[in-house]
Parts: structure tokens; sequence; C-alpha cells
């Protein structure tokens, strides 16, 4: 009996072993991707902005939106350099873009990859710049210059989501994070049921997900991962940036649908109720993710422990109902998960709307 048991648990330790091996190693190779990316392509991106510029480019406007005319945006993009820039990310290096007349956008440069797909490309934008709501980030126009599109958005002033659950100081309290979630789950929800034509993101997650002055939540880069994916770009984007939020049979097939956004608003949830990332170094450890951490604590009937000991004013009954909703969204299933506009029906239903945080008057 006892050499039986030894031998399940050096089997255990063995595979405990090696999931933890193949985890880091994992995480090792992303890291080493990011820099390679940011290598061979971020400084590049910094000092070519300028010179880009000098012939060749041309701005579009959607519907009036920008109250500026080419003249005036090319002009002001020729005095930007590395000192306008506010972020980078897979798809490309984003830049702050003030106006003389105080308005403020964001810059977001795509490098071009083939020539040849510049027409379908402009067609698509001009798409996604139709696309209205309160809780996305508007797409106000682009600057079509030789070597790369310069997408112009709004500019939110409170940042990603991202930077405030993992680089600031100050914690959002329940009634915050709950608001977020709501915001977030409306802006998809309309992005796969009610914009036309429907669109699958394909890529959310905490940096994707910006904040208003009073940290409203709104979607960001809708549409850009499946532009990127037709340019041959899509491992590129799997790879930096979206490990952690992507749904096993995406990542098993590539095949993107609205189940698979579903799966990463899940993940997203998750990390808002944390506080952690999905592949933070207290998961990696064990061999998981923030979704095997979730499985674990659920098997043991501890799954309120995954709420982030930080958080203030956590209500218990509204926390069963996200881990309800969470569970849900990140079934291994993609049939068993809800669509998003279920997922506002039961965030709307189940979850208490909170009144006002005291987080967005500190602010």
């Amino acid at each position: 009996m006892i050499n039986k048991r030894n031998g399940k648990n050096s089997t255990r330790l063995v595979i405990s072993a090696v999931a933890t091996v193949g985890a880091l190693l994992l995480v090792a190779l992303m890291c080493f991707w990011g820099c390679f990316l940011y290598k061979n392509f971020g400084k590049k991106d910094m000092r070519g902005f300028r010179v880009e510029l000098c012939g060749g480019s041309s701005v579009v406007m959607f519907h009036g939106d920008l109250p500026y005319s080419s003249k005036d945006i090319l002009k002001k993009l020729e005095t930007m350099d590395e000192e306008n820039i506010i972020g980078a990310g897979g798809f490309g290096t984003v830049y702050k873009l003030a106006m003389d007349d105080g308005n403020v956008f964001a810059l977001k440069r795509i490098v071009k990859t083939n020539e040849g797909l510049d027409r379908f490309f402009d067609r698509e934008l001009e798409i996604l710049g139709s696309v209205k709501h309160r809780y996305l980030v508007n797409l106000r126009g682009y600057c079509n210059s030789p070597s790369s599109k310069l997408l112009i958005y709004d500019y939110l002033q409170g940042g990603s989501l991202d930077e405030v659950l993992h680089e600031k100081s100050e914690q959002l309290d329940w009634d915050a994070r709950i608001n977020i979630i709501l915001g977030a789950a409306k802006g998809l929800s309309y992005l796969h049921h009610d914009c036309s034509p429907r669109i699958i993101h394909r890529d959310i997650k905490s940096s994707n997900i910006l904040l208003d002055g009073s940290f409203e939540a709104r979607v960001s880069d809708f549409g850009l991962a499946k532009l990127l994916e037709d340019e041959e770009s899509h491992i590129t984007t799997i790879v930096a940036g979206t490990f952690g939020y992507l749904a096993p049979e995406y990542m098993q097939f590539g095949r993107a649908t609205e189940k698979t956004d579903v799966y990463s608003f899940g993940v997203l949830v998750l990390e808002i109720l944390s506080g952690k990332r999905p592949t933070d170094a207290s998961f990696i450890e064990k061999g998981l993710n923030i979704v095997g951490w979730l499985n674990f604590l659920a098997g043991e009937n501890r799954e309120r422990e995954i709420v982030d000991l930080n958080c203030e004013g956590v209500h218990t009954e509204t926390l069963d109902a996200l881990l309800s909703l969470a569970k849900q969204c990140v079934s291994s299933l993609p049939e068993e998960r809800p669509t998003m506009h279920r997922v506002v029906q039961m965030l709307e239903s189940d979850v208490v709307t909170p009144c006002p945080s005291d987080f967005y008057d500190s602010e």
C-alpha cells in the first residue's frame, strides 16, 4: 500500500512539475517575443514617425467627426515625436494628439504590411468609423501615409483598465468594478447584436477597456484584430498580448466567434474581481491561469477567495452572482456560454445596479 501511495504521489509531483515548467517556459517565450517586437518595431516606430508624413499623406474624416481641415491635422502630426507616445500594444504605438483649440485625441499608428490590401483596409475602417455607441471608443478618422495608417480616436483621460487595476496605487472599490463590468458588457453586446455589420472583437482584455474621466468603461480596438489578421499578422496578435484571455477552441482551431469573445469577457470579469492578470505569477507557479484557479477554488467550494482583498465594499450576494456569470462565460464548451445580450440581462437583473462610487468622486 505504501509503495502504491508513494507511486501516486510521485506521479502527481512529476505532472505538477512538468505543468509548472511548461507554463514558465511559455511566459518566458512571451516576454522574449515582446522584447523582440519592441526592439524591431517599436523603436523604428518612434524614429520614423515624423519623416513618413513628408509626402503622400491624406486625412479621412468620418461623417464630419473632426472639425478640422486635413491641412490642420497634417500640420499638427508633423510636430509629433516620441515625447507624444502614451502607450504601445499589439496593434501599434499610441500617441497623444493635442489640437490648438484644446481638444485631445489618441492616435494609433499601424504599420502597413501589404500595399495590395489598402482598399480593403480603407473600406473596413469606414465601417468601423460608422459604429457609434456610448460604451465604445469612437474612431473619428485616419491619416493615410506612405508606410502606415494613423487612426484617430477619442482620447479618454482615465487610461486603460489594465493601468488602473495593476499599475496605480489607488484601488477601485466594489461599485466602480461593477460599473466597469457592466459598461464593457454593454459595449461588447452592441458589437455582437445591434450594430451592422455585427463585429467580433477578437481581443477583449483589460488594456482594451478604456475609462473616461468618470471611470465609465468603453471598449476599444474593436475590428482591428480582424484587419491585422487579414494582413497575415494574426499569430503576432495572439503571442503579443492576448494569451490568458483566449478561449480553448480559438487557440486550437484559430476560428473566432461571438462565443470566443464571451470567454474573453469572462476572463476579464475574473481579472476585475481578483485584481490579478490572467497569467499572474501566483497562478503560473501552480501551473494554472486565472480560469484554472477559479475551477480549483470551485472544486473546494472556495470561489469567494478569488476576490481582491484590497477591494472595499464587496457585497457577498453580488459577488456570488458575478462568479456564477463568469463561470458560465469561461465554460470549456462554447455552446454552454451565454450570449453577450444575455450577459447584460443577467448583470442588470442579478447584480444590483450600484450607486455612484466614492472612487469617482476622489478622482
